[in-house]
């Protein structure tokens, strides 16, 4: 390896700059986004040479050109190298140079590349999820209309099928404009659940064929949406060296400020993976629900026993690090979930 070379990646360029190891010469350039370019603009380089790529929003097809080169791709952490890298102003050329300079002090803080065929996979998972706010959105819009002429739909699901002949009353009440409004929105819906649906199919379908979404099902408050998304999030998890990596990462874990012999928890973290954030937090929010229905449960007790001392959104927050912190187990030694209080009570039996 006789170089080292980082790129600044943009919408339609990226900044390439290239470091000889022996000399400290620098060469760098603008290349303009277009299928192959990356991957032309390396290939005089040595095999296996690393390549510094920021991960941003377009990372996939850069990275893949990058392999095809026959190079090594590092997948940058950006908030991380610009901490590191200690730069009041920041222009590419500056970015680029920065990264090559972490290359070669060792310190480049990279994040974990998923194959390929992983990063297919979760664009059923992701794209679901925005479908589902999408609809949570038009499904608010929908309420706040009837909200303010003073309508409301008496049913628990309001926008289930028993619910609908009262949708139709209601926009008998509307004005012209407002109730065309809300039989434009309420077909939007109907739309979204349709296409929804066909995402858990389709979800389903690999949830069966998959034994690591199998063992995820086992956890309290996990069915087969969440085991697929936690399962396709996490990819391989040999790459965290514990459990508490594990919770970290999936953004289960309070900030700790500890100072003076005193220790402060803070709100969770931002800068973590947010589709299983999002996952253990409904996983939680499931057993909270059903708390009184398994009191037995381990996360039933723990819920319960927090709530009283800290609050429901704490609480939620424990759970959330204990299903994490379970998740990585169960998926790390490949067997189901075993509740806590049942292996207590297996062991004071025997």
């Amino acid at each position: 390896m006789s170089e080292y070379i980082a790129l600044d990646a943009h919408k339609r360029y990226s900044w390439m700059e290239r470091l000889n190891r022996e000399t400290g010469e620098v060469v760098c350039g603008r290349l303009n986004h277009a299928p192959g370019v990356i991957r032309d603009a390396l290939a005089g380089a040595a095999p296996g040479t690393p390549v510094a790529l920021e991960a941003t929003a377009n990372w996939y097809w850069i990275v893949e050109e990058i392999e095809q080169a026959r190079l090594t791709p590092r997948l940058v952490h950006p908030r991380k190298a610009k901490l590191m890298m200690g730069l009041t102003n920041k222009t590419d050329r500056l970015d680029t140079h920065g990264m090559n300079r972490l290359q070669q002090s060792g310190t480049l803080p990279t994040v974990w590349i998923p194959p390929g065929p992983l990063r297919d996979l979760r664009e059923l998972t992701r794209t679901r999820l925005v479908l589902v706010r999408q609809r949570t959105q038009l499904k608010n819009r929908l309420s706040a209309v009837l909200a303010k002429y003073g309508l409301a739909i008496a049913a628990s699901d309001a926008f289930g099928r028993k619910a609908r002949e009262q949708w139709e009353l209601c926009a008998e009440q509307l004005p012209a404009q407002t109730r065309w409004v809300v039989g434009r929105l309420l077909a939007q819906v109907d739309r979204l659940s349709e296409e929804i649906r066909a995402f858990e199919k389709r979800l389903e379908e690999l949830v069966e064929a998959t034994p690591e979404m199998q063992w995820l099902m086992s956890l309290p408050g996990v069915g087969k949406i969440l085991a697929a998304t936690i399962a396709l999030e996490a990819g391989d998890v040999s790459r965290f060296s514990n459990r508490m990596h594990f919770a970290s990462y999936a953004g289960t874990t309070p900030r700790v400020k500890a100072s003076g012999g005193r220790v402060r928890y803070g709100p969770l973290r931002v800068d973590v993976n947010h589709y299983l954030k999002w996952a253990f937090a409904e996983a939680a929010n499931s057993v909270a629900l059903n708390h009184t229905r398994r009191p037995e449960r381990h996360v039933s007790q723990l819920y319960l026993r927090l709530r009283g001392r800290k609050g429901h959104p704490k609480a939620i927050g424990a759970v959330a690090r204990h299903l994490a912190e379970s998740a990585y187990e169960l998926l790390r030694r490949r067997e189901t979930y075993r509740d806590p209080v049942q292996k207590r009570v297996c062991t004071a039996g025997v």
